[in-house]
């Protein structure tokens, strides 16, 4: 369902009544138009504080890009800035006021102490304001794990508020912010993530923290089909955001196996033939499902690469009025039967090295939510259990998260209108997500390229204001 009240505000009219009323006007979102469009584009400030980690790593990412690289001089405490490399040209600060910045990306791996963070202020204050629309902030700080002493714990842990707040603040003009941790030494598997959140892919991807672990490698990929040689199953895929996700796999270069209930198999089929991919029908919470997954995979592939743990329901109904098997039908299909479908795969040596799993839940199962009992505590221990399975997993395989939003779908359109226009504007981008936004987070994850990033979760909610 369109947005009309965006599309209204997005006229010269519309915005201004907006602001004569004191109503929000929703920037619209530049979303990827080409495979083949650089990542970014325009002119890019990088900054540092003393002591910086990432910043030679940072240089080398940005100054392979399409983008104008600066890098910030004048400040005593953003002097290692300069090491982002020839390709950086040096910009004193504040900017002249005509200037606008496609992203402010920030090293921020060298800050041990709370006055440390001045280099933060000293960054972004003068700079903040020439962001653009659609723009992009960055900022690279440490995993606790690598933070021996409490005020450096304190000092990297200050970023994070920092981040949502910009988000906040920035997302009048459509632009985003968020943070991406690193162990110490995992600079080199930064690439594909400051790819993914400089560019148009991470559209409603707002306020949001990565955390990225050291992996044995972080390969070259082919940017325009990154997954090429990948078999990807994605359950749910008959429409939707499963719909998405299946077509956004296969254009990175995937075969997609797409999977859904035996009563949705000619929208299944409609969808993967238009992607040269196949068909199973299957309910995933019957008792042979795994084994049927399995033998489907290892007879037409040999095997998978890529899980996504898409399919879902809602049986809504506040607690008390509750059926049981709502109850169960909601844990079954949403939480038991990618677990049963993991594990059988894992055990039959079927997900391959370098495998990726992927498993939706929400910002129900962070914030709670009214009549939800059933799926708030569904998707909850799907966050649960890719924490726990990260731990576990070997060969290489990973397993993370999203956290959709409000995502514009067929169920969202068949919300009451009261409801439907909360849910598009209670976020920092005041306005709901495409089905491809979630899936092209969900691409990301999968890169060959993503080694290094496992057992996060990641909202794909235009920094909603529910939940944290």
């Amino acid at each position: 369902m369109s947005d009309l009240y965006l599309k209204l505000v997005s006229t010269p009219v519309g915005k201004s009544a907006a602001q004569t009323l004191g109503l929000p006007a929703p920037v619209p979102l530049r979303r990827l138009k080409r495979t083949d469009e650089p990542f970014i584009e325009g002119d890019v400030l990088i900054g540092a504080a003393n002591g910086a980690k990432a910043i030679a790593t940072l240089g080398r990412i940005l100054g392979a890009s399409a983008a104008s690289l600066h890098h910030a001089t004048g400040p005593q405490t953003l002097s290692d800035s300069a090491s982002a490399g020839n390709k950086a040209r040096a910009l004193t600060l504040p900017p002249e006021n005509d200037r606008r910045f496609s992203a402010l990306v920030f090293d921020a791996t060298g800050i041990r102490t709370p006055d440390e963070l001045r280099a933060v202020y000293d960054f972004f204050h003068p700079t903040i304001r020439n962001l653009a629309g659609n723009g992009r902030v960055l900022v690279i700080g440490l995993d606790q794990a690598s933070c021996r002493k409490a005020p450096h714990a304190a000092a990297q842990q200050a970023l994070e508020g920092f981040v949502r707040a910009v988000g906040k603040e920035i997302g009048k003009k459509g632009a985003t912010a968020n943070l991406i941790r690193m162990v110490n030494g995992a600079d080199e598997q930064l690439e594909s993530s400051v790819r993914f959140f400089l560019s148009p892919r991470s559209a409603y991807v707002d306020g949001q923290v990565v955390r990225i672990a050291k992996s044995a490698s972080a390969p070259a990929t082919n940017p325009v089909a990154p997954l090429s040689g990948k078999v990807a199953l994605v359950t749910g895929a008959s429409r939707g955001i499963g719909a998405a996700i299946a077509q956004t796999l296969a254009r990175d270069g995937a075969k997609v196996i797409g999977l859904d209930i035996p009563a949705a198999l000619d929208d299944l089929q409609t969808v993967t033939d238009s992607l040269g991919g196949k068909a199973l029908a299957c309910d995933i919470t019957d008792e042979n499902a795994p084994a049927q997954i399995a033998d489907f995979a290892e007879e037409h592939f040999g095997g998978l690469d890529i899980v996504v743990h898409n399919a879902g329901i809602t049986r809504d109904k506040t607690l008390g009025n509750m059926p049981e098997h709502f109850w169960d039908m909601t844990i079954a299909v949403n939480l038991s039967a990618e677990e049963h479908i993991d594990e059988t795969l894992l055990e039959r040596g079927l997900l391959k090295e370098n495998g990726r799993i992927v498993c939706i839940s929400s910002i129900s199962g962070i914030a709670g939510n009214f009549g939800q009992t059933n799926y708030s505590t569904a998707k909850a221990g799907v966050i649960g259990y890719v924490e726990s399975m990260a731990r576990q997993l070997k060969n290489g395989v990973t397993i993370n998260a999203i956290a959709p939003g409000f995502i514009e779908t067929q169920m969202t359109a068949a919300m009451p209108m009261t409801i439907r226009e909360a849910g598009r504007r209670m976020n920092s981008l005041s306005q709901g997500g495409q089905p491809v936004d979630v899936a092209e987070a969900i691409a990301w994850y999968c890169s060959p390229a993503s080694g290094g990033i496992t057992g996060n979760v990641v909202r794909v909610c235009g920094q909603s204001l529910i939940g944290r």
